[in-house]
């Protein structure tokens, strides 16, 4: 089938189908390509986007710019220090003017009705960098990185071990029912994700073949389990729970041990980074040979490079 998403936002992966997150992997696998070998396009050249960052960054700051940059184009990069957004003028206002100057956004931030807002009055395509809901982008370099390891998505099984209630948690479970792929969230019971976005996810898994589960024993969730996923225990704005976190979260601190109950040599291990090596993960696991957090990392740009080809 013919896709095209030209002029599209990506403010959650809820808005694409199972064959549109087919075509941006497919298309990220060859601009990764390309970057290797050496072939060079200008396809954003004269083209800018706006970079509207209320969160620090490393890996979406620089996947943004150099991906854009790459092709030609101009990224601006603007802090909440920089401009108006919802203080002086409204997120409304300053949507309209910036559709006006750039041929796209990308927020990353607290709030996912910023992110929407923007898409809805700016008229040009919005890209969801980060909100404490959604963090699709990320998720799309997961996909690439398990599909890279094993050559294919379709039967594979994911488990997120920590917060099950993140940004990562919650999109990861999303991408995973579109694709076929099966997930789990093993969490404590106090961090286990909204019952609502469960039973979303299963009905897109009902179509793709995949099963998404949640639990808090650690043998069942870990068994057969291709990538361990984990994240930081405390995410950007929640740094007064770290006690709390540590005390509910150590009992599921993925170590060499923990690694071993998948029972599959092959085994890999995934963090959206960074990391707090010792906290959710142990230094010999991050370090050592079933890690490809870097992979991960670097898929990050491909695949974002990939969103803006597709929706420029």
């Amino acid at each position: 089938m013919d896709i095209s998403l030209k002029g599209r936002s990506f403010l959650t992966l809820m808005d694409y189908s199972p064959e549109e997150i087919r075509y941006l992997l497919n298309l990220s696998h060859q601009v990764k390509k390309e970057r290797k070998e050496g072939t060079f396009h200008q396809r954003f050249l004269g083209k800018t986007i706006a970079l509207i960052f209320e969160k620090r960054s490393t890996r979406t700051r620089c996947a943004f710019e150099t991906a854009f940059g790459e092709e030609g184009g101009c990224p601006v990069f603007l802090s909440i220090d920089d401009i108006q957004l919802g203080k002086k003028e409204s997120v409304e206002d300053t949507a309209r003017v910036l559709g006006r100057m750039f041929d796209a956004i990308q927020f990353r931030g607290f709030s996912q009705k910023t992110v929407e807002v923007l898409a809805e009055y700016s008229g040009v395509p919005v890209y969801n960098g980060l909100t404490d809901v959604y963090h699709p982008t990320q998720i799309l370099a997961d996909l690439l990185t398990v599909e890279e390891e094993f050559g294919s998505l379709k039967g594979r099984k994911i488990c997120f071990v920590g917060d099950g209630r993140n940004n990562v948690a919650n999109s990861l479970m999303i991408g995973c029912a579109k694709m076929g792929v099966h997930f789990t969230v093993l969490a404590p019971a106090a961090l286990y994700p909204e019952q609502g976005l469960v039973d979303q996810s299963r009905v897109f898994a009902e179509r793709s073949g995949a099963d998404i589960s949640v639990s808090s024993d650690i043998d069942k969730a870990m068994d057969g389990v291709d990538a361990v996923y984990t994240d930081v225990w405390v995410s950007m704005g929640e740094e007064d729970k770290l006690k709390e976190r540590m005390d509910l979260l150590t009992p599921f601190r993925v170590t060499q041990e923990l690694m071993e109950r998948t029972h599959k040599e092959e085994s890999i291990f995934l963090h959206c980074l960074p990391a707090v090596k010792g906290n959710e993960v142990t230094f010999d696991v991050i370090e050592g040979p079933s890690s490809r957090v870097f992979d991960e990392a670097e898929n990050r740009k491909h695949t974002i490079k990939a969103l803006m080809v597709a929706t420029l």
